[in-house]
């Protein structure tokens, strides 16, 4: 023998079904203990003429949950969010061009970033919207054409993620900078309560 050996982890069983791909969610649901099977959802996300920002993600993310809900008898949470700029919703930058032009427009300016939480469960459907403002510093040329070698922007809204490299070029932050992440976990965390799923389950010691 070689003397190594193996150690598996305690199974933990989830409490919720997350209808989304996202890893940040997952980790930022694990954050406060909730453990939650992942089902993305395979929804139309384009926005509906005349729609504003808050009704788009208010929309997608029931239509996520309700897309899953069928397929698990776990309650189900749906999350979208949009970056929200001149009444422009920036999704995810196809390409190089397209990032830059989005982070020039964010650039030396504030601009909004809204997301919609819902959880399909006993209770029904609860759901809610939380707005934050980020102001960006000025951001050079030479950055965002740096910044997209990184391969940070490619599947971010707005074309940056506040929790990675694009942290250096935020100003200031007035809200939930959870949510600007892509779940508000104080508003999150009360419509898990109304639909009766364990907060922090997947954080005690097994007796």
């Amino acid at each position: 023998m070689d003397g190594s050996c193996s150690v598996v982890a305690p199974k933990v069983t989830p409490v919720l079904c997350l209808a989304s791909a996202s890893p940040r969610r997952k980790a930022l649901l694990a954050s406060i203990g909730v453990i939650a099977d992942v089902i993305p959802s395979d929804i139309d996300e384009t926005p509906l003429e005349d729609e504003s920002a808050q009704a788009y993600v208010e929309r997608l993310a029931i239509a996520k949950a309700q897309a899953v809900a069928s397929r698990t008898a776990l309650p189900v949470l749906g999350a979208d969010t949009a970056v929200v700029i001149d009444n422009q919703i920036l999704g995810k930058p196809i390409d190089e061009h397209d990032a830059a032009v989005m982070l020039q427009k964010l650039s030396g300016r504030c601009h909004h970033v809204l997301t919609a939480v819902a959880v399909v469960g006993t209770k029904g459907v609860s759901s809610c919207c939380v707005t934050t403002s980020v102001k960006m510093r000025v951001i050079s040329q030479q950055e965002i054409a740096d910044y997209w070698q990184t391969g940070e922007p490619a599947d971010k809204a707005g074309g940056y993620a506040i929790q990675g490299l694009a942290a250096i070029f935020v100003e200031e932050i007035k809200g939930s900078h959870s949510a600007v992440v892509g779940l508000p976990l104080y508003e999150t965390t009360h419509l898990l309560c109304q639909q009766g799923v364990p907060i922090w389950s997947g954080c005690y010691k097994s007796r």
